[in-house]
């Protein structure tokens, strides 16, 4: 059976349950701490079993990074599907909007879900070093798809030090105003002033 809006129950569900374990992950890590919270608890918090969290993911710091690949995924593609005429600069500027709304509205997730598992990755080193990794990896597939969208434009260098500038810009500023930043407009226009001034300077690429 297929919903009015297009997706069928059995999806729905699907993301329910999905949405319910990182929201009971995220309160229990913040409230018990990240390594003295286990798998079960998280299972139980969320009304389902152990085996049920392992069919949507594999540890506890996939929970923390629940949409990083779809995210991932959504920029590479808005490079695919570029406007006729669109320079690498409008490209750039229209996936850092994308993301921030995909931060926010990702199946329901709120601005403080947001706002806790930044937190929660800037006091855990086990959790620092996966999203240290995970910067480089996706920051050098993004530059690589850069590239290969504008190659008359841009140089693997060129690319490199854009997607370097821009979402290095982004997510400093993110972090370093949290604590100031109560809203999702406030966070949104603290991303967007740094992707700007950062693109003012990347302009004359391409």
């Amino acid at each position: 059976m297929v919903e009015s809006g297009g997706v069928g129950l059995r999806e729905r569900k699907k993301q329910r349950t999905r949405r319910a374990l990182v929201e009971a992950a995220l309160r229990l890590f913040d409230e018990k701490g990240y390594e003295e919270t286990t798998l079960a608890e998280i299972a139980a918090e969320a009304d389902v079993s152990t085996r049920t969290f392992f069919s949507y993911f594999a540890s506890k710091e996939d929970v923390v990074f629940y949409d990083s690949e779809g995210r991932m995924e959504r920029a590479v593609a808005a490079l695919a599907d570029r406007e006729p005429g669109e320079s690498p600069a409008d490209v750039l500027r229209r996936i850092v909007d994308e993301s921030l709304e995909w931060l926010t509205t990702y199946e329901e997730f709120t601005f403080e879900d947001a706002g806790l598992r930044i937190r929660l990755v800037l006091k855990e080193p086990a959790l620092q070093a996966r999203a240290l990794m995970m910067l480089f990896e996706n920051q050098a597939r993004m530059a690589r798809a850069l590239h290969e969208a504008y190659p008359d434009k841009l140089d693997r260098v060129e690319a490199a030090a854009a997607v370097g500038a821009v979402f290095g810009a982004v997510k400093l500023a993110i972090i370093t105003n949290i604590d100031h930043d109560r809203s999702v407009e406030q966070m949104w226009h603290t991303a967007r002033r740094a992707a700007e001034i950062t693109l003012s300077g990347l302009c004359s690429l391409g």
